[in-house]
């Protein structure tokens, strides 16, 4: 018996047989082809091979919603990439460097150049080094006429075991089939993380091991306690058939009207991107929308939508909500979300730099059109229409956003409480905005100087770390003194994934936090959990939790007043 230890991602107990990732598409053979190639003929295959990996991937967008989409989306467009494409075409010139290669060479050395550019940059353009990789796989795959690479074909549910998982792999993960996931990379916001809490599947990452686990073992997985068992016996056994039933029982069990013991409503809202996503959230009980996330409207365009596709876009998520709070986001564009016609590829460390709101500085109109398409749905639907600005940092930026959103007619207007900065000076970023909500996965982030998608640095990128806690409870004291200083109520939300954490849901309600927004999977347990606290208890684990060293230690200390978290397997 062995025993992996990662970290958890989505709680579930599960017994499988693991099937591990096939290898990858092997590289083609380097030197120079022998009697040289037609340099046309082999840069019109580079072509139609990335247009026709391009299109399979934009295919499967199409049957995918929300982070899946996004992602796949993304990835189509890096198919298409020109540094990518014309690289390799440069390549197969003989007199380039002395020898031309073949199209298959010559796009494994293109991307392999392309992918060194972008890990060199540092932070969020480091990890979209691995899409590349991905896609120079997938069209090295179509130059052969062999399938492209991807999760294996079984007739038999299985747990997936790999390294990693490429995106657009991941956004096409089937929960019929795969009823785990495992990986020894990755880390707690990667793009396989965020798709396994969507999908609500087990998953365990950053558990060193694991990809070398014999094809067809038998594991355990517990996705809460991130561990992997190799040869479970009866105590496991019996564990992963109470989870099914636990699971059955929570999904069933959330009407939609969250309150903590002593009847204190705080309402747990939906993160979704699209009108389906709004649909299956509304269906799960979910109160409200506490995130938008309208980069999903943009991702796949080279040009900016037009106001009448963006109203579209918008409607689609507002009609399934008619009489309840969406609280949308405005373009979170840059870093793992360029987009040709707003961001820089070239910036030198994006996760730093024009992302967000700050490109109303570089391209200007594009925000002022947004808020104008998204007033005019507000005008359209019945739904209670909050429109926030993400990486907001100081009190003039907050201020000039919401002047721009009542210019456009919109009522309430807040910011993300994504930097640091925008904690330790809410109280005065409150009085010149109606809200804040909280992006806990960024917070953490810039918190902890720790890019949150790289797995060596996961125990770093936790939200439970106490900076990044003290740092909530600065931004919702700031949120009261705003209040008394203007009379009016500011409300603080938290939509990041830290709101999805049963535990730690309790801990945010007792710093203050005034509504949750999660996937909507995750709302049954949060629910069940915040039902059996008082505020008085919730302010008790926050202060314990506060008072920890450690991210470990307060999370302990906080499961340890907690004993139902046990009994439900979270």
């Amino acid at each position: 018996m062995e025993q992996f230890h990662g970290v958890g991602v989505t709680p579930g107990r599960v017994i499988g047989r693991v099937r591990q990732m096939p290898a990858p598409v092997a590289e083609p053979a380097a030197g120079p082809v022998s009697g040289g190639v037609d340099a046309a003929a082999e840069g019109e295959r580079i072509r139609s091979a990335s247009k026709a990996v391009q299109a399979a991937l934009k295919a499967r967008a199409a049957s995918a919603s929300g982070d899946a989409k996004g992602v796949l989306e993304a990835t189509a467009l890096m198919a298409a990439d020109p540094m990518l494409v014309k690289g390799a075409v440069k390549l197969l010139d003989a007199s380039a460097d002395g020898g031309a290669r073949s199209a298959e060479r010559a796009v494994w050395e293109s991307g392999a150049a392309v992918a060194d550019k972008l890990k060199s940059l540092g932070g969020y353009m480091a990890e979209r080094a691995t899409d590349v990789l991905d896609v120079r796989a997938r069209i090295v795959a179509e130059l052969r006429g062999l399938p492209a690479p991807g999760i294996p074909a079984s007739d038999e549910p299985f747990v997936l075991a790999a390294e990693d998982l490429a995106p657009a792999d991941t956004a096409t993960l089937d929960p019929a089939k795969v009823t785990a996931l495992i990986t020894s990379g990755g880390g707690p916001q990667s793009h396989t993380a965020i798709l396994a809490r969507a999908l609500g599947l087990p998953a365990v990452v950053a558990a060193a091991g694991v990809e070398a686990i014999a094809d067809g073992a038998e594991v355990y997985v517990d996705g809460a306690a991130g561990t992997v068992q190799t040869e479970p016996g009866q105590h496991e056994r019996d564990a992963a058939a109470a989870w099914t039933t636990q699971a059955a029982a929570l999904a069933a069990g959330f009407a939609g009207d969250n309150r903590l013991a002593d009847g204190h409503a705080v309402p747990l809202l939906a993160n979704v991107a699209t009108g389906k996503d709004a649909a299956k959230a509304a269906a799960a009980g979910a109160e409200g929308v506490g995130l938008l996330r309208t980069e999903f409207c943009f991702l796949d365009r080279d040009t900016e939508p037009t106001h009448e596709e963006q109203v579209a876009a918008y409607t689609a998520v507002f009609k399934e909500f008619g009489g309840k709070k969406v609280v949308i986001r405005t373009l979170d564009a840059g870093a793992d979300k360029p987009l040709p016609f707003l961001t820089n590829a070239d910036e030198p460390n994006p996760a730093l730099g024009v992302r967000g709101y700050r490109t109303d500085w570089t391209s200007p109109g594009v925000l002022a059109r947004q808020l104008a398409a998204i007033a005019q749905a507000a005008q359209e639907n019945e739904a209670e229409i909050w429109v926030m600005a993400p990486m907001i940092a100081t009190t003039d930026e907050a201020a000039h956003f919401t002047r721009l959103a009542k210019d456009a007619g919109l009522k309430t207007a807040g910011v993300m409480v994504e930097v640091p900065s925008a904690a330790l000076t809410s109280a005065h970023i409150l009085q010149n905005a109606d809200f804040a909500s909280l992006g806990t996965n960024d917070l953490t982030q810039y918190a902890m100087a720790a890019d949150r998608m790289l797995g060596p640095l996961a125990h770093l990128n936790d939200p439970w770390q106490p900076a990044v806690l003290h740092l909530i409870k600065a931004t919702c004291d700031g949120a009261s003194a705003a209040s008394a200083a203007t009379g009016t109520a500011k409300p603080v939300g938290v939509c990041g994934e830290a709101a999805a954490d049963p535990a730690l849901a309790a801990v945010l309600v007792g710093l203050g936090v005034t509504t949750l927004s999660m996937s909507p999977r995750a709302l049954p347990a949060v629910n069940r959990v915040l039902a059996t606290i008082t505020v008085d208890e919730a302010r008790q684990l926050a202060a314990a939790a506060l008072a920890a060293p450690t991210a470990e230690a307060a999370r302990d200390a906080v499961r340890a007043s907690l004993p139902i978290l046990d009994e439900l397997g979270l």
